[in-house]
């Protein structure tokens, strides 16, 4: 993916807050979607789009643009809390409202007054999906730990593979990234879902997985979840790795192990009322390919096809092929009402 305009930088500085309305075009809520984790989940965006401590090589968003540890109240959490409570009398009630999208959550500031102030609202449960990199730090502990399920990262058992396959900002070395997860578990009296993703050739392999156990076994997680390179990766070199290797291997972790779930099925139950602007919420996030977006919002392939036509017509979004796969990416600095 070819690297957006930061909109923060386009304020007073990197990092600096600013009005949300002089910035970004797109809402702060996608969704709900299908969830292969937390079946019907509404997405709330904390951060601008590729505002990451991490520049991980599978990231099927592209290269992070933004690589930072500053945390900031990069949107104003007045403006967050109105639309989520626009979007809940407008949807069908989720299974989770989830704090994650297009960058690291855990950067805003004010996450903990985000995760309180839902709370307030609604009784749906907050989860966190997280890259787990900052909780060496005692101030993004403690603002978690009023969500009801945090799903951290952990994607090597060492310094090397760390930086290779995350490429963290320099301020993350492992030791800080796995002692903070190690002190999360210490402090947080909910559940814990630790994904682990597997790189084909890299981080399969026996040694680097008895690596990663052994740092599994000191978090202590409810659950650990496998993945892999199922969406496109930023780099290109990223390999999948089989289902029947992937089983073998969460076998090995034990039973409170588990590839992640195709959701798919959850498709057929007809309860996902798709719209053009989902669509194009979808692709502002991430590439994805028609098949992508059908499996990804419940929508047949002809009504996949539609949309993207749709909104390639009104130039809000672009194809781009990579490795014989045409992707659609949404335009981050485009509404509709500019076409």
């Amino acid at each position: 993916m070819p690297a957006y305009d930061n909109p923060v930088d386009e304020c007073s500085g990197r990092g600096t807050p600013c009005d949300v309305r002089d910035t970004v075009k797109n809402s702060f809520t996608f969704g709900p979607v299908p969830s292969r984790r937390l079946g019907r989940s509404l997405g709330v965006d904390l951060v601008p789009f590729k505002t990451c401590t991490y520049d991980c090589i599978y990231c099927q968003l592209g290269r992070t643009t933004n690589k930072t540890t500053t945390r900031s109240e990069y949107y104003p959490v007045k403006d967050i809390i109105q639309e989520v409570k626009k979007k809940l009398r407008e949807i069908s009630r989720p299974h989770y409202i989830t704090l994650s999208g297009s960058g690291e959550p855990t950067l805003h500031s004010r996450i903990g007054d985000i995760i309180r102030k839902i709370k307030d609202i609604t009784d749906i449960p907050v989860a966190v999906l997280t890259n787990g990199s900052l909780f060496w730090i005692d101030e993004v502990r403690n603002a978690v730990l009023e969500a009801d399920l945090i799903i951290p990262s952990l994607d090597a058992g060492d310094e090397g593979t760390f930086l290779y396959i995350n490429r963290p900002h320099e301020d993350i070395s492992f030791k800080k990234m796995a002692d903070g997860l190690c002190s999360l578990r210490e402090s947080y009296k909910g559940s814990i879902w630790l994904e682990v993703f597997l790189a084909g050739g890299i981080t399969d392999k026996e040694t680097e997985i008895e690596k990663i156990k052994t740092w599994t076994g000191r978090i202590n997680p409810e659950r650990i979840q496998l993945n892999t390179a199922v969406r496109t990766p930023a780099e290109d070199s990223v390999r999948l790795v089989s289902k029947k290797k992937m089983e073998e291997i969460a076998g090995f972790f034990g039973p409170h192990c588990e590839v992640i779930a195709d959701y798919s099925k959850i498709h057929d139950l007809g309860e996902f009322h798709t719209t053009q602007d989902d669509v194009l919420e979808l692709l502002k996030r991430r590439p994805c390919s028609v098949s992508d977006i059908s499996s990804g919002l419940g929508l047949h392939r002809n009504e996949a096809i539609k949309y993207v036509q749709e909104l390639l017509d009104q130039y809000l979004i672009r194809m781009e092929r990579r490795d014989n796969k045409v992707l659609y990416i949404g335009d981050v600095n485009k509404t509709k009402n500019e076409c």
